[in-house]
């Protein structure tokens, strides 16, 4: 069996190129035959090699290939032990953020606010699970100077998982919300699976940014010996803001500068703190702050907000939990608009809390007074017809409802698990 030291010299021959899918095969890369539920890529590792990889790591000796296979006990924990043992090569500050609603979001802002001073990489996409931060890491190049790793979780341990694996030297929680309670259980079961970032930052004697108005986060935070707070309500804090309205989109002042967002809501002011707070702790200049913060503009479905003619369409579709659902709900009833239309796709990986939380919600939505509001999924569509209003099955069904609508001057709100694909509910009715 190959060393670790073994193998990162062919991933370094490998210029730092790490494959794990045949159909994305790049050249010179180093395939890892992973396996899941569904597959096992051992089987492919003679067509990775066809395709173009260099080298390729598999655990099951019948696949081996004289002179182009390298034989491992288990490609996932190679997969991982290399990317520690690289990290372990890069002294550079790395800033692990982890948390309920708006790590994407945060990442991103992060990544916006860093790369203005420092060459700057951060997790790709969604790349923040137990394969996807090891690729990650893979993917930092020597000359990187700053390395942001989102930290997602489903389950009490996932998080100390990662940080195993990443070993951040800086971290962020952004908030604690009702996410996968499917897995955790409860509020305080996702309270203290997120919490394991904190105790790797205390264990490692390294510094959290911490949301001094979040309450959860404040006692969460209490143990920790190193700590730069930030709020808009406590003016002692390290980093103090002042919120001039988030709605629309959000204005805010810091330290005497007016800066301006392309993003909307309380909750997307808070991943702002968060990005401008690390920015002025790396000691980057204002000005370089301000254009990377207004620079942003949301994809990918998240907090989306698109102008077409006369309508407004505020696209979060790629996934939803009753806090962030709530709160985001809460934040276009607010906008101004002669017809305002909610379309809203089930929320995942709620468990037992399910028919629960979906009925909150539900209720909530028609407290909010909505022109129309559409719902679709198992159980969005029971608590619809169990309050007469029409309920779908599909994203597809609400589309075909909304052909019959006049959507000149209407706002529509699209929010729901990634699943759902909330977005086909607009598809060819509104081209974006």
């Amino acid at each position: 069996m190959a060393s670790i030291h073994e193998i990162y010299q062919l991933y370094l021959e490998c210029n730092y190129t790490v494959c794990t899918d045949t159909r994305k095969i790049e050249p010179n890369s180093l395939f890892f035959a992973l396996k899941g539920d569904n597959f096992n890529a051992n089987v492919f590792a003679r067509q990775a090699l066809e395709g173009g990889a260099k080298w390729a790591i598999i655990d099951e000796p019948e696949f081996e290939i004289v002179g182009r296979t390298i034989l491992v006990d288990n490609c996932l924990k190679t997969l991982q032990n290399l990317a520690n043992h690289h990290r372990h090569q890069l002294n550079i500050p790395f800033i692990g953020i982890g948390g309920s609603n708006g790590k994407t979001t945060t990442k991103e802002l992060v990544h916006s606010v860093l790369s203005q001073q420092y060459k700057t990489y951060s997790t790709p996409g969604n790349y923040n699970n137990h394969i996807g931060v090891p690729l990650t890491i893979l993917g930092i190049h020597p000359d990187t100077e700053m390395a942001v790793i989102e930290l997602g979780a489903n389950r009490i341990g996932d998080i100390e998982e990662l940080c195993q694996i990443a070993e951040p030297n800086f971290g962020l929680i952004t908030n604690i919300g009702k996410e996968h309670l499917e897995g955790f259980g409860s509020l305080e079961g996702v309270a203290k699976a997120e919490s394991e970032l904190y105790y790797h930052l205390l264990k490692s004697e390294s510094l959290a940014f911490v949301n001094k108005d979040d309450e959860w986060l404040t006692r969460m935070s209490k143990r920790l010996t190193k700590v730069y707070g930030y709020s808009c309500k406590i003016p002692t804090e390290e980093s103090f803001f002042k919120l001039i309205h988030d709605f629309p989109t959000i204005e805010f002042e810091f330290e005497n500068l007016k800066i301006n967002s392309t993003l909307t809501g309380s909750y997307n002011f808070e991943n702002i703190m968060a990005a401008v707070s690390i920015g002025q702790y790396f000691k980057i200049p204002l000005e370089l702050i301000k254009k990377g913060i207004e620079s942003y503009v949301p994809k990918n479905k998240r907090s989306q907000i698109i102008t077409k003619g006369n309508t407004l369409i505020f696209l979060d579709a790629y996934n939803a939990n009753p806090s962030s659902m709530e709160k985001a709900l809460e934040n276009f009833s607010r906008f101004d608009f002669p017809v305002k239309i909610a379309l809203l796709g089930d929320m995942f990986e709620m468990g037992e809390h399910a028919q629960h939380e979906h009925e909150l919600i539900y209720k909530y939505a028609l407290s909010l007074n909505l022109d129309h509001l559409f719902v679709a999924g198992e159980h969005f569509k029971k608590q619809a017809l169990a309050n007469n209003k029409p309920g779908f099955d599909t994203a597809e069904e609400i589309n075909e409802q909304l052909k019959h609508l006049d959507l000149e001057h209407a706002a529509i709100f699209i929010k729901g698990s990634r699943g759902m694909a909330m977005e086909n509910s607009v598809k060819g009715v509104i081209e974006f």
